[in-house]
């Protein structure tokens, strides 16, 4: 299970096929490209247990320092190309890099953060040329295609996204096993989903993100082909999907809404019958647009819920959400429990905070003390999210704990509102949150993205409203609605849903933002 074995035994398979450009590396030239990043890093003094950084759009360089990384024993920080450079220098100081690539497209963010880092850290530009940086290209082909003598396993450390105050690394041991040795997350994706040599993964999300990276390095390892998006959009995807035969994919419900949204013959002109397995994760999917691709893709759709923390796992196939609509499915790794606000197990179908017990530990990075703040005082984690478990052990999830909205001493989970709000044919995207309100304490508010802008107005406004009140108690529908040209999303699918809110009650004002 490592690329080394399928460039011996199939140097010509792609290993990736960027999307947009069709540009393609076979197993033998990453094998080449991955021995020559870690001859790099040695050479810069790099040991076991060192940090690089990288800040990359989707390249297939990105992986020729990543599969160099997991060969050195080195840990490797994959930072967000949607940063400003103040984010990034946190990151890059934080996981204490002692190496930083950067691609060329993103050079003037990256050399301010250089500048202010100093000598200190060795500062290469990728896929191009950034002043005052070294060439990645040009010195890693300057060493040797062979392997090190002292190849040893690495490992990612991953920043959470930021979206509830400052990102914080995710940190796990480094492996004691081989380089090629099988791990929890391979078994997952081979026994859930079907994943083997024969998969070609659509992989349409940036590659500094958990689960896009995790799971292109998922099917290298097993010797399939990856086919990334350069950037994603929704008619390319369907396009990629014809021309690739794509078998596997993976998405996050915004994906969803946005194909959907297409115009029925822009939908119907892309032949997807190759796709096996649709994974969506990352946030939770309205019951109404999951059988939308149900319609329309088949019995494929697959979801698990989890974090890059990874102390609990849950998934759930097409025949099971079929007969537990809404649910993110039972536990495969840890047990769940959902607990009331004195840390009591409530009974199933009471809503209380999501934990998960027996997985495996986490801590943040610089920061144990942060860690023990998702833990109980028993040990069990959470992710922050509410929700509820059937009584089948299916779990569903309300809403997030920091999102909740109490109004009048009533609480409301704003996903349900917005789950039924993107299902109106003039909206592209929404936030609901909560407000001042004087009387209430808290009143519902929802930011909308129309997928008109000339649609923004009053008239629109008055009819979301009666949209939601002829679906949802009054109570839980919003008051307002305001309109945004785009709402401030990760291209993930995670919602920066705190910097909305700043707007209306103000920084540093309330403990609510």
């Amino acid at each position: 299970m490592h690329i080394m074995h399928h460039a011996a035994g199939a140097p010509e398979k792609p290993a990736i096929i960027m999307a947009g450009s069709g540009k393609t590396v076979s197993y033998a030239e990453l094998e080449a490209q991955s021995n020559q990043a870690a001859q790099l890093f040695r050479s810069l003094g790099l040991k076991r247990g060192d940090t690089i950084a990288i800040f990359a759009e989707n390249t297939p360089t990105y992986f020729a320092l990543c599969w160099g990384a997991q060969r050195s024993g080195l840990v490797f920080t994959c930072i967000s190309s949607k940063l400003s450079a103040d984010e990034v220098e946190y990151i890059v100081r934080d996981c204490g890099a002692r190496a930083f690539f950067a691609s060329a497209s993103l050079g003037g963010i990256a050399s301010e953060v250089a500048r202010r880092l100093g000598d200190a850290l060795a500062a290469f530009a990728v896929d191009g040329d950034i002043p005052g940086f070294r060439s990645f290209a040009a010195e890693s082909s300057a060493v040797p295609a062979s392997r090190i003598a002292d190849e040893s396993s690495g490992r990612d450390m991953l920043y959470s996204s930021g979206t509830t105050g400052r990102p914080k690394g995710i940190k796990g041991m480094l492996p004691e096993e081989a380089i090629d040795a099988p791990n929890v997350m391979i078994g997952l994706m081979q026994a859930l989903f079907g994943f083997n040599d024969q998969v070609v993964y659509l992989s349409p999300a940036p590659l500094y993100h958990a689960a896009p990276l995790r799971y292109c390095m998922g099917v290298q390892k097993l010797g399939g082909t990856v086919v990334v998006m350069e950037h994603f959009d929704p008619e390319q995807a369907l396009a990629a999907i014809e021309k690739y035969r794509i078998t596997h994919s993976q998405w996050v419900p915004t994906h969803f809404v946005r194909m959907l949204k297409l115009p029925e013959e822009v939908r119907r002109r892309y032949d997807v019958s190759s796709l096996k397995v649709a994974i969506h994760a990352a946030a939770p999917c309205p019951v109404e647009i999951k059988e939308q691709m149900f319609d329309w893709w088949g019995d494929v759709i697959y979801e698990y819920y989890s974090a890059t923390e990874g102390a609990g796992f849950t998934a759930i196939g097409p025949a099971d959400w079929k007969a537990h609509r809404g649910s993110v499915g039972r536990s495969m790794l840890g047990q769940i429990h959902i607990l009331d606000e004195d840390g009591e197990e409530l009974p199933p179908g009471e809503i209380g905070r999501v934990y998960f017990s027996g997985g495996p530990p986490f801590e943040y990075h610089g920061d144990a003390e942060q860690a023990r703040g998702s833990l109980d005082e028993r040990g069990r984690a959470t992710f922050g999210d509410i929700g509820y478990v059937d009584t089948d052990g299916f779990l569903y999830l309300t809403d997030r704990q920091a999102f909740m909205i109490i109004s009048g001493g009533v609480n409301i989970y704003p996903q349900e509102v917005e789950n039924v709000l993107v299902a109106h044919p003039k909206v592209a995207d929404v936030a609901v949150f909560g407000v001042p309100n004087p009387e209430f304490g808290e009143e519902v508010k929802a930011v909308v993205q129309p997928m008109d802008w000339a649609d923004a107005g009053p008239d629109l406004a008055a009819e979301l409203i009666a949209y939601c009140r002829d679906r949802l108690s009054h109570v839980k529908c919003p008051r307002t609605v305001d309109f945004e040209p785009e709402l401030p999303r990760h291209p993930t699918g995670k919602l920066y849903k705190r910097l909305l809110k700043d707007r209306y009650w103000g920084k540093g004002e309330t403990g609510i933002v």
